[in-house]
Parts: C-alpha cells; structure tokens; sequence
C-alpha cells in the first residue's frame, strides 16, 4: 500500500501551462507505477498518463501533444506537466498508483479564459 498526494492545482489563464505533483509514501513507493486521471464536472475519470517504475511514459493520443508525465524517484515524486491549457482541462487530477490501486484526494484545476 501507498499513500499519494496530489498538488499543485489552482486557477489558471487559457493558455498557460501547469505542473502537478503527486507525493508517493510508502514503503513500496519507488517501485511503483503512477498514472494521471482527470475528471471533469459531471463526467467519469478519464486516463491521460501512466509512468512506470522503469520511467517509461505512456500517453492517451488526445492529450500525448501537451502532456508530459515524469518522475523523481529521490523525492518520491511524479509530475504531470499541461501544456497549452484550454477550458476543457478543468477538472480534478488525481494520480493513483497502478501498482497497489491505491488512490489520492486529487487536485483541483481551473482553466479561466
């Protein structure tokens, strides 16, 4: 088991981009694989990344072109960088282990035009 947290949400112009953070503990923490789901108001979580433990990044094809997925094993730490930020980013960002199914509180994103 692990315990996640995310952060790094906030209000933010169309546009810009964003870096989320997502803190790993745990004793398995840097063994495992972390993916990014966003769930927008009234919808379900849809996946856009996943990074294993071996720092191979895997992207859903509608976002692969302004979504980089990263990781810091030293600060027990994955990252997911939004490029060019549309009202359609808005949304909760969650980052749940794929490994153990664990899953954090999320972090809240809106995009404001």
């Amino acid at each position: 088991q692990v315990q996640l947290v995310e952060s790094g949400g906030g209000l933010v112009q169309v546009g810009s981009y964003l870096k989320l953070s997502c803190a790993v503990s745990g004793s398995a923490a840097s063994g495992v694989s972390v993916a990014w789901y966003r769930q927008a108001p009234e919808t379900t979580r849809e996946w856009l990344a996943t990074i294993s433990a071996a720092r191979l990044p895997r992207y859903d094809q509608s976002v692969k072109s302004r979504v980089t997925i990263s990781r810091d094993d030293a600060k027990n730490t994955v990252y997911l960088q939004i490029d060019n930020l549309s009202p359609d980013d808005t949304g909760t960002y969650y980052c749940p282990s794929v490994t153990t199914g664990d899953w954090g509180q999320g972090t809240q994103v809106t995009v404001s035009s």
